[in-house]
């Protein structure tokens, strides 16, 4: 269970606040410190952007808690004044090749390992999809790294996020900081900072306990709300739409094989998160327009970043995001390749037909009106499951699949849904 939630109201400016106490202010005299706890210290800490190195970024900058815990910043590399695909760095210069993920319900993500899912249920059953042998969990789009504490502790070091040169620097940061000192030697005992390892170590966890509230995973959205509650006789609440409720069946299908991968449970019960945690590669094109602007040329080879795989059979392959808040949370892909849901949609009835070889294959990116793009990484193609779609989705099958995806946003964030397509969906 996700441990009690503590809003991240005001964090911003308490994070002010203490930063003045540490530069020779004082507090309240007790002998409990505020930051008495592990996710006390992770909240403050998250949002602090005195742990980079022109104190500019903090973990909120790229994954925002008011826009879905993703980078919503507009830079050079934005298209038509959407978030950039790729984030920029503390240094104000550096433009990252991948999409900043969403940290929301990322705590649910296993430990990264090598493992078989089961896909036994009917639908799966009917579509011929067996079961998934592969790299399962992890955080980051590649899972290097196994767990929360362990993403926690990547960006600020990172030359071209946070771009503190150490582990030992980042400590000092906190240190200046009197409120944190009390913290952390109250949580971790009193010699914590004797060991720079260990307070960064303590730092990192202490950010991922963060990342493990409700703050995080409501599980509220009007989906939640609907479909958790129908059976409740005293819950009158209906919110979902008709035209949501068809994507909800489209989605659920033996037609499609969305729930291939974007369903964890084998029934469709409380608190669905809307990714397997798998690894596939599904033919994304190489994002030209971004790498224009970051200077990369390599190919992304995806897991193979991984330091834990080394089978070439693995290369091109991403992690399964969350399909929660993903009406909020464009750009979309592992590079952000697609600004709209419709997009994303199309390009899998695209990519059915590849597998297919059928001519539908050529159909343009509507976005550009210019052809999808070859794979970036041809190899590995998930053709097996991408052709086992067996529906050609007209207009109004689309726009209802996109009103179900809408209808999985966290009630926080439904203020900012495109209240256009809102009103189309009847949400």
């Amino acid at each position: 269970m996700l441990v009690k939630n503590i809003m991240l109201a005001s964090v911003i400016s308490a994070v002010s606040s203490i930063s003045l106490l540490g530069c020779g202010g004082s507090s309240e005299s007790n002998s409990t410190p505020k930051l008495n706890t592990k996710v006390a210290l992770g909240e403050l800490l998250y949002a602090d952007k005195n742990l980079s190195l022109d104190r500019t970024q903090s973990c909120a900058t790229c994954h925002n808690p008011e826009r879905g815990f993703i980078d919503d910043r507009i830079n050079v590399a934005s298209r038509e004044g959407t978030a950039s695909a790729g984030s920029l760095g503390d240094d104000q210069i550096s433009i990252g090749d991948r999409n900043a993920p969403s940290a929301a319900y990322a705590a649910f993500s296993p430990l990264f390992h090598e493992g078989t899912r089961d896909r036994s249920n009917k639908i799966m059953t009917d579509l011929d999809i067996g079961a998934y042998v592969g790299s399962i969990g992890g955080q980051f789009w590649d899972g290097r790294e196994t767990d929360l504490k362990g993403q926690a502790g990547g960006p600020p070091t990172n030359p071209g996020e946070m771009n503190m040169p150490d582990k030992a620097s980042v400590i000092e940061r906190i240190k200046e900081n009197s409120e944190y000192v009390a913290g952390f030697e109250h949580v971790y005992g009193g010699s914590i900072f004797d060991d720079a390892e260990l307070a960064y170590a303590a730092m990192a966890e202490s950010i991922g306990e963060f990342e493990k509230t409700d703050e995080f995973a409501p599980f509220d959205s009007k989906y939640d709300r609907t479909f958790l509650n129908f059976r409740d006789e005293n819950y009158y609440e209906f919110p979902i739409s008709s035209k949501a409720l068809t994507g909800q069946v489209l989605f659920f299908s033996s037609n499609l094989t969305c729930a291939a991968c974007h369903q964890l449970q084998p029934l469709r019960i409380k608190e669905e998160l809307f990714t397997s945690f798998e690894y596939h590669n599904i033919g994304v094109p190489v994002n030209t327009s971004l790498r224009s602007f970051n200077g990369v040329a390599n190919l992304d080879e995806g897991l193979l970043n991984n330091p834990a795989v080394t089978a070439v059979t693995e290369k091109g392959k991403f992690k399964v995001p969350t399909l929660r808040n993903a009406a909020v949370t464009a750009p979309y892909m592992h590079n952000g390749i697609f600004n709209e849901l419709e997009t994303v949609i199309r390009f899998y009835q695209h990519a059915k037909d590849l597998a297919l070889n059928l001519p539908g294959g050529a159909i343009n990116n509507p976005e550009t009106n210019l052809p999808w793009g070859n794979a970036e990484i041809n190899e590995n193609i998930a053709h097996d499951i991408l052709g086992k779609n067996k529906q050609n989705l007209d207009n109004g099958e689309i726009e209802a699949l996109v009103c179900f995806i809408i209808s999985l946003t966290d009630a926080r964030y439904e203020n900012s849904l495109d209240p256009v397509k809102v009103e189309n969906c009847g949400l």
